[in-house]
């Protein structure tokens, strides 16, 4: 009898071993993201599993040995106007991945430290917000005494941001209200930076480059000099917080899905110059003619 109990008991053993349930059974996903690092040059990257250094511009540039933007579906040869956004172009058609994200080569999400990337955003950081945020976008930037559209207007061409307005409402006018609200601020998501969700990056693509496409047929540029040329990827800038608040407004967005992250700058910069600027700007109307 104690034979057979014992019998018994070895296979309920491995019944339970070799039966687990289904739960047990299942392994834990981790989304696939990319973070293209746009860059013209060679430079120091991170070396985070999740980041890709991209060559913006790389169309008729000597290889510097990193992904280049005139591969596959691209608009490579439009980087002198649209600056990073033909690396954001080249991540939305060529990357396959859960969520894609931009950062630029001197300018990263996270916290600076005394080494230059030792405060970088890792994976092993983000991993654990992506079940609760959609997007990720850098901290406000704020400018205080000047509103999106005057700070433009002062430091860039108003124009610019006119026949935009007439584009969107034209084509989007669902966004014409957050358009007017959003220009109206005195801060906002700069630098074309963000990580999103596949399903949102796609969509605000998609909406951005329509614009934009549209915006080069119709506007009247003077002869412009090199940095004042560049201005397709500062209008971005500034729209990309209009297709935020549309979405939002419209209820296809959670306002809690959208995490702010603190950024930092690799290089040291000239708060004097770049404050000299800002002022003559505004009440001496000179406009900017580099970056600082």
């Amino acid at each position: 009898m104690r034979v057979f109990f014992l019998l018994i008991l070895s296979d309920w053993k491995l019944n339970c071993e070799t039966f687990q349930p289904e739960e047990a059974k299942v392994k834990t996903i981790i989304p696939v993201v990319k973070i293209i690092v746009a860059t013209h040059k060679k430079y120091q990257m991170p070396e985070d599993i999740m980041y890709l250094p991209v060559q913006v511009g790389a169309e008729g540039k000597p290889d510097i040995g990193y992904v280049r933007d005139n591969t596959g579906d691209n608009i490579s040869l439009k980087n002198p106007s649209f600056c990073e956004l033909t690396g954001l172009y080249w991540a939305w058609k060529n990357l396959k991945a859960d969520y894609i994200g931009l950062v630029h080569y001197r300018r990263h999400f996270g916290k600076k430290e005394k080494e230059s990337l030792n405060g970088v955003l890792l994976s092993q950081q983000l991993y654990p917000l992506l079940q609760k945020y959609k997007i990720f976008v850098p901290r406000k930037r704020r400018y205080y005494i000047e509103t999106l559209y005057s700070h433009y207007a002062h430091t860039h061409y108003a124009e610019q941001l006119d026949e935009t307005e007439k584009i969107i409402r034209k084509k989007y006018p669902s966004y014409l209200s957050s358009y007017q609200s959003v220009i109206k601020q005195t801060y906002g998501y700069m630098f074309n930076m963000m990580i999103m969700e596949k399903q949102y990056f796609d969509e605000y693509c998609t909406w951005l480059f329509d614009i934009l496409f549209e915006l080069e047929k119709t506007i009247k540029a003077p002869e412009l000099s090199r940095f004042q040329g560049r201005f397709y990827g500062r209008i971005s800038e500034i729209i990309f917080n209009v297709w935020l608040d549309e979405m939002i407004q419209s209820g296809k967005l959670d306002k809690k899905a959208i995490k702010e992250l603190p950024y930092f700058h690799v290089e040291n910069i000239n708060w004097f110059k770049k404050g000299t600027a800002f002022l003559q700007a505004k009440f001496a109307h000179k406009k900017y003619e580099s970056s600082f």
